[in-house]
């Protein structure tokens, strides 16, 4: 599959966008709800998927975590570099390339509104189980646990960011089918529509 500049352009605005949704507190700090902060990664791996599609949808959040691994502070917190790969959240980033992946290949064979949420739905579960999992065998297994820690303590953590990523999660799908008959399916955008 050959990339336009149109797609390298898109690509790369993800990535962009990463960056700000991994650190949306540091610019806007209202945005911390109980000590919980609001990040935007999940939202924005899902929309790339919805709009990019299944293959540059990944391609763009791999280039998204090898950016922060070669030491760019794209990450959450401004993190960065090859150290990131055993920190306990790492896997979240994998994910994103699983999750963009999933979604796009949904809403390729599928372009009604209840696919793109569906879509969007099933994007966030791999998310979640992804990076939950990847946290709790990295806790256990290399990276100093908090005490009595267990794999239901790990999903517990992960209760206070579900309702907010569930919503941003089925706005990414209103947003991408919206997207979709507005703008993607005319002119330069229509290639994006092949199923990959």
């Amino acid at each position: 599959m050959k990339f336009k500049a149109l797609d390298l352009t898109l690509a790369s605005m993800f990535v962009g966008l990463m960056a700000i949704g991994a650190n949306i507190t540091s610019f806007v700090p209202f945005m911390v709800v109980g000590g919980v902060p609001i990040t935007l990664q999940t939202f924005f791996a899902i929309l790339a998927g919805t709009i990019l599609g299944s293959r540059l949808g990944a391609i763009s959040m791999t280039v998204y975590a090898l950016v922060g691994l070669v030491g760019v502070p794209i990450f959450a917190k401004f993190g960065a570099g090859f150290s990131t790969i055993i920190s306990p959240t790492f896997g979240f980033i994998l994910s994103f390339i699983l999750t963009a992946y999933a979604v796009g290949k949904v809403v390729e064979k599928n372009r009604t509104l209840s696919a793109f949420v569906i879509a969007s739905l099933i994007g966030l579960v791999i998310n979640y189980v992804f990076g939950t999992n990847w946290m709790y065998f990295a806790y256990k297994f290399w990276a100093a646990a908090p005490e009595g820690f267990t794999y239901t303590m790990a999903w517990l953590w992960m209760v206070a960011p579900l309702p907010k990523d569930i919503i941003l999660a089925v706005f990414a799908g209103m947003m991408g089918h919206r997207l979709e008959k507005t703008v993607l399916s005319k002119g330069s955008f229509k290639h994006l529509r092949k199923a990959a």
